[in-house]
């Protein structure tokens, strides 16, 4: 694996890691109980990309990003709690925002020159976010009629 691949991937790690944590912030603020539970499974997800491509760099002996939030995800995380304050609404707002942010990644992930492996890893993460703002922006256009 090259330099160059393994900066990419720790960094598509590294979303993962900080849209983990701005879920954490948007469920707590969430008062819609199924929207809740979306939005768990949604953590959940990021959980599984966060295991799946850490797994992959440590078989190629790499070592994968810890699971803290870097300068940006700090950010991101502030943005989510702020925005959430609100309710529910305001959580969707802030995940949409988010999840645009991860969709943008993972299609431009899609391009990157790896295996096999990695690429149906980031194939699979990249459906599940589409699913993500799928929903999110479902949730908000019913909400904001």
């Amino acid at each position: 694996m090259t330099e160059e691949i393994y900066e990419k991937l720790s960094s598509l790690i590294q979303l993962d890691i900080d849209a983990a944590n701005a879920y954490d912030q948007a469920i707590e603020k969430c008062d819609d109980a199924l929207v809740r539970e979306h939005l768990e499974t949604y953590k959940e997800d990021h959980q599984r990309h966060i295991d799946e491509l850490s797994a992959y760099l440590t078989d190629y002996d790499m070592e994968p990003p810890e699971e803290k939030p870097d300068f940006k995800g700090v950010l991101i995380e502030g943005f989510t709690a702020m925005r959430s304050v609100t309710g529910t609404e305001g959580a969707l707002k802030a995940m949409r925002t988010n999840e645009k942010l991860t969709n943008k990644k993972y299609n431009e992930a899609m391009d990157w020159d790896v295996d096999l492996d990695a690429k149906d890893i980031i194939m699979r993460g990249y459906e599940d976010e589409k699913t993500h703002l799928i929903y999110i922006e479902e949730q908000l256009s019913v909400r904001t009629r």
